[in-house]
């Protein structure tokens, strides 16, 4: 018998790790969105559907930061979604070397908080995110969630 929180013996039937490119347009937003809430339900991962829908705006999030600001440097994003079995993880690489920070909420600003918002749904959820340099230069921001949010209610 396993222990709780252990790996189990062989991978879960929806655990894996996905990898998609697109290029750094508009366009790439909702396709990336709908490519992950896609392959989260043909994988049928069991995830709660408040964490679903925090993660399909991180998704969108993140990939509207790499469009608006890195395009010029990276004509293509990539988009990748690593499941576990008690968590989900998506990730957005470009190759521009800025590393974003998470704005403070200003009221007399509309626009800039994406990463806020990505760490606040990330927080709320209990889990991480960050970002990372590449070897070529470019970056990683990254976001994993549990599948189960920390309330504790059971997954859909």
């Amino acid at each position: 018998m396993e222990s709780p929180g252990s790996v189990p013996a062989r991978p879960l039937s929806y655990e894996g790790v996905w990898r998609f490119t697109a290029p750094a347009l508009d366009v790439s937003v909702p396709q990336a969105r709908h490519a992950v809430r896609d392959l989260i339900h043909r994988q049928a991962v069991p995830v709660h559907d408040d964490v679903l829908q925090g993660l399909l705006l991180i998704v969108s999030e993140l990939v509207t930061n790499a469009v608006r600001h890195a395009a010029l440097l990276s004509p293509q994003v990539a988009v990748e979604v690593a499941v576990g079995p008690e968590w989900i993880r998506v990730a957005v690489e470009d190759n521009h070397p800025y590393r974003p920070k998470a704005l403070e909420t200003d009221s007399a600003n509309t626009g800039g908080r994406g990463l806020l918002l990505v760490k606040e749904i990330t927080r709320e959820a209990g889990g991480e995110c960050d970002v990372e340099h590449t070897a070529s230069g470019g970056k990683i921001v990254w976001a994993a969630l549990p599948l189960v949010p920390l309330s504790g209610a059971a997954p859909v």
